[in-house]
């Protein structure tokens, strides 16, 4: 990718209407677009972080069984009445339509319903049990006040996956899968270390629910962090008995601001019951399958990430999810320069590492800006030096670390 025909550009100055760090540099570095308040488009390398991100978190849903499908956004107004969501009293955060014909439709703000009544066509023996679909898709909340940038919008893009078990220890058997599969994402996406299992509400759905929330001061949500168990409790939970059901000692425990990047809830018979959805089981007998529904936010993680290992300079993306893997940045026009860049492109794409090739007309100290703002991990740095000697200037973006090496030692080096 020539940055020279991206057609995005970096821009010097916050936006006036944007507080949040990952909204301000997300868009000073051209990765997102903001439509209106709450909506924003992902231009082509915010594009690129998300599709990583949707890659990773596809691999651990398929490892622990998942089948990824496509759902509806349209959603059938019968089908929520059933459960009693459909009521504006009942959920406050609908956007609704209506066909030419005056019928209702809303646009999908969570899951449970349009998956629990699908499965009524596929579900009717113990035999077809277990099952874990999930999907990626557009989710829409009419949020009253949308702020964070990216971490809570009115639009957002997301994984579901809901899992429809026999019986509540089939259930618990594949949660606990689960919780590890969402412990690897996050460590792949380069937060693990800040990312704690959480006990917190279950809402409507259950008593209670497990969140993984990420330590930053920026944080919307309080918990109280056991690092020696590593474990944490959110505020709204946070009471004695919840202390001694765990095993904590509220002395050990620290106060922490943290952001909500995943969710698992235990939902029960709460959906299949008034859906209809059951099985015959082993002795003929009808039971109601028993549900889980497991979710992230794949906009709030880019967000998340962002938050908390941008800094002063700029983006600073961990490896497996950045726009590209390397930053060729050339330093004066000279023929041979150019040759040597589009020699080292080529010879990058052959071993499959992207490149996003700086190949504008610029001062070397505007590329160095831009290549700092926007991110990429991996630097390399064409000048007088290289063309001598051949030997490339390669810089760490998290570190600021650099080195000289040969095209083949970096190969070898990214290919780790």
């Amino acid at each position: 990718m020539r940055q020279s025909q991206l057609f995005t550009k970096t821009r010097k100055e916050a936006p006036r209407d944007e507080v949040s760090k990952n909204a301000i540099l997300l868009t000073r570095a051209g990765f997102i677009h903001k439509e209106l308040a709450g909506v924003y488009s992902l231009l082509p390398l915010g594009f690129r972080v998300v599709k990583k991100i949707e890659n990773i978190i596809r691999e651990e849903m398929d490892a622990i069984g998942g089948e990824e499908m496509k759902t509806s956004i349209l959603q059938n107004k019968d089908v929520w009445e059933k459960t009693n969501r459909w009521d504006d009293d009942a959920v406050d955060s609908w956007f609704k339509t209506k066909l030419k014909n005056g019928t209702e439709l809303g646009l999908s703000f969570t899951n449970e319903e349009a998956y629990a009544n699908l499965m009524k066509q596929h579900v009717s023996s113990y035999k077809d049990l277990p099952a874990y679909p999930y999907d990626f898709k557009d989710i829409f909340r009419n949020e009253v006040r949308s702020k964070s940038g990216i971490l809570r919008g009115r639009e957002f893009y997301w994984k579901a996956l809901y899992s429809f078990s026999k019986d509540e220890k089939e259930h618990a058997e594949f949660y606990e899968k689960a919780k590890g599969a969402y412990e690897k994402i996050f460590d792949r996406v380069g937060i693990g270390e800040l990312t704690y299992l959480t006990f917190a509400s279950g809402g409507t759905f259950s008593k209670f629910s497990h969140e993984f929330q990420t330590l930053t001061k920026v944080g919307e949500d309080t918990i109280f962090l056991s690092r020696k168990n590593n474990l944490a409790i959110n505020k709204e939970v946070y009471t004695e008995e919840i202390l001694k059901d765990l095993n904590l000692d509220k002395s050990e425990l620290v106060e922490e601001k943290a952001i909500e990047v995943g969710n698992i809830f235990t939902l029960g018979t709460r959906f299949s019951e008034p859906l209809g959805l059951a099985f015959i089981d082993e002795k003929g007998n009808k039971q109601p399958v028993f549900m889980g529904s497991y979710g992230i936010g794949l906009g709030r993680l880019m967000g998340t990430v962002v938050e908390v290992l941008a800094d002063e300079k700029g983006l600073v993306w961990p490896a497996s999810i950045t726009p590209m893997r390397v930053h060729l940045l050339t330093l004066g026009m000279e023929p041979k320069t150019k040759e040597l860049a589009e020699e080292i492109c080529k010879t990058l794409e052959t071993e499959d590492i992207d490149v996003l090739y700086d190949d504008r007309n610029l001062r070397a100290g505007e590329k160095f800006a831009d290549a700092d703002l926007i991110g990429i991990p991996t630097r390399i740095i064409l000048g007088e030096k290289t063309l001598s000697d051949k030997t490339l200037e390669v810089k760490d973006r998290a570190t600021g670390e650099t080195k000289e090496m040969t095209l083949t030692h970096l190969i070898e080096e990214l290919k780790k």
